[in-house]
């Protein structure tokens, strides 16, 4: 199997075309992702021929777990700067397909921003277990309780507001909310600590993952909730320990953008 291994600051993943016998299993995406004695990745994304017209591939997604998820915001960037160099161009737009919906895509060399769809506060749409639509829900964790938003970017996203990102208990609370039993599918977790308007720190506990350098979907449910919340403008600045994206949301019905770097690594091919 030849891959193309890339990365959206330090989010990194292998994008491959689908083999003649299906998806690889769950336990050859284990192997694979595996740090030292694999590839490593946080996902593997796989390419299909297009379902739709008008749109350029379908990408599936398998975490670094093996399991098959939604969607994948970093992963949609590289995959489009991949087909643009495979086209040979370095710049122009282009429309991906994938289990969360349609994303389209705009490349200009190393920078590649993608429309999201629009923010789904719906808890069904996670899904959430939820009486109704709230901003802000209670969630008991062992013997304590937070309080997050909750999005669906096409996946699923709790939101927490934190003072410091630097001492956020990412590793302790990630991996509980993430298993919640209120989320049935778990959920991916984001800390957000709000640095002005237009500037957001955050850290993101990915489902199926752990935490990573960089979640674009992450990115953009921390921007959803904030803004839903009255804390940011249109335009706001999310530093993540992988580095800058610009995330843009013009507010309710309209689709969230995510520009930022998605870079290549190497190339090569394992024997499955």
């Amino acid at each position: 199997m030849r891959f193309t291994k890339m990365h959206g600051l330090g989010n990194d993943f292998i994008i491959f075309e689908a083999p003649p016998g299906g998806a690889p299993d769950a336990a050859l995406i284990r192997r694979l992702a595996d740090r030292y004695t694999g590839i490593g990745f946080d996902q593997a994304l796989m390419l299909e021929p297009p379902r739709r017209p008008g749109t350029a591939v379908y990408y599936r997604i398998f975490n670094a777990d093996g399991r098959e998820v939604e969607q994948c915001g970093n992963g949609a960037r590289c995959i489009a700067r991949y087909l643009g160099e495979r086209a040979g161009t370095s710049g122009g737009e282009i429309v991906l397909d994938s289990p969360g919906g349609l994303v389209q895509a705009r490349t200009q060399g190393e920078r590649v921003s993608v429309a999201m769809g629009v923010p789904n506060f719906d808890p069904a749409s996670l899904p959430f277990e939820a009486s109704g639509e709230a901003y802000v829900y209670p969630l008991a964790v062992g013997t304590s309780e937070v309080e997050v938003g909750a999005v669906s970017i096409g996946n699923p996203h709790a939101v927490i507001r934190v003072p410091s990102v630097t001492e956020a208990p990412v590793a302790r609370l990630g991996p509980a909310i993430e298993h919640h039993p209120r989320f049935p599918k778990r959920t991916n977790v984001g800390f957000m600590e709000v640095v002005d308007r237009g500037h957001i720190r955050l850290r993101v506990h990915e489902r199926g993952t752990g935490e990573t350098r960089a979640c674009g979907t992450g990115a953009c449910a921390a921007v959803a909730v904030g803004r839903r919340h009255g804390l940011l403008d249109e335009n706001v600045r999310v530093d993540l320990p992988g580095g800058r994206l610009d995330i843009q949301w013009k507010g309710p019905g309209q689709p969230i953008w995510m520009t930022g770097p998605a870079e290549r690594a190497f190339e090569g091919e394992v024997k499955t």
